[in-house]
């Protein structure tokens, strides 16, 4: 529960950074608004075809008794809109990230900066950044279907498609939502995709507070855009103390908005590469 509220707190920290620092929250919702405009047309266009969609992908259902053919095809056409609805959630942050790499990066170092300081630029090129940005969210979105397909198929299950599997939804949507945004900081401290995977998986209670939040924020529309600057924010905090260079995470004890807790080995690289502040360095 510590964790899970940890997760919260630094949702609520980086939307107060961002309001506070109103240049910087203009300066992040230009791309989020970009793509959100993208989204809202694929979502409405396959909403105006899901029917014919769920026609032609059940024909076997044409000889069925009209009621049943109509009740199967209504449920398709529904869960083929909420899949997507899925997909946009989890893949929006990854879109928006990467059209404007840029522009997060920059608020993001001055998150840091606004902290105590930043880490050193690693001085890749910026086409080398957006590969790599491209690279891993396509390693995170094949890693989200893992989950997020075998879930859509049991939302045709009675009961349990319509309980137990939205919640898991939104759980699976939060963890990788959190693991696109926290990459930001972490790939400016060079570490690779899959450690970041393995880091919030320790974690998985802190990165679903910090999360699911913001999937079922971004169920309501234009939602999405106006958070975006804080949640990138909100990351760049959460992965500044989760590599703080005297040792990482142990426990997750939240304290004055950080995660400090004792009896647990350190999470996470640790040294000059996943540093976070310098010495001496303070909050502000």
């Amino acid at each position: 529960m510590r964790d899970l509220a940890a997760g919260v707190r630094y949702l609520g920290r980086g939307q107060r950074w961002a309001v506070g620092h109103g240049r910087w929250f203009g300066f992040g919702l230009l791309p989020a608004l970009v793509t959100f405009v993208l989204y809202a047309a694929a979502l409405t266009a396959l909403a105006f075809w899901a029917d014919d969609v769920a026609v032609w992908a059940t024909p076997f259902a044409d000889s069925w008794d009209e009621t049943w053919r109509s009740i199967l095809r209504g449920l398709f056409a529904v869960l083929l809109w909420l899949g997507a609805l899925l997909l946009s959630v989890l893949t929006f942050t990854a879109v928006t990230l990467l059209v404007g790499d840029p522009f997060y990066e920059k608020l993001s170092e001055q998150v840091e900066e606004s902290e105590g300081g930043c880490p050193e630029d690693l001085g890749r090129p910026l086409w080398l950044e957006l590969w790599t940005s491209l690279c891993d969210s396509l390693y995170v979105l094949w890693r989200a279907l893992l989950l997020a397909v075998p879930l859509f198929f049991l939302g045709f299950v009675p009961v349990l498609g319509q309980t137990v599997v939205p919640a898991l939804g939104f759980c699976v949507s939060g963890f990788f939502l959190t693991l696109e945004l926290v990459s930001v900081a972490m790939q400016r401290r060079g570490i690779p995709v899959r450690e970041r995977l393995r880091i919030l998986r320790a974690r998985k209670a802190l990165a679903l507070g910090f999360g699911v939040p913001l999937v079922l924020a971004f169920l309501v529309p234009f939602v999405a855009v106006l958070l975006m600057p804080g949640a990138v924010a909100g990351a760049a905090l959460l992965v500044r103390d989760l590599m703080d260079e005297d040792g990482g995470v142990d426990a997750g004890e939240v304290h004055d908005g950080g995660v400090t807790g004792e009896g647990e080995q350190p999470h996470g690289p640790v040294g000059p590469a996943a540093g976070s502040r310098p010495p001496g360095g303070s909050r502000q």
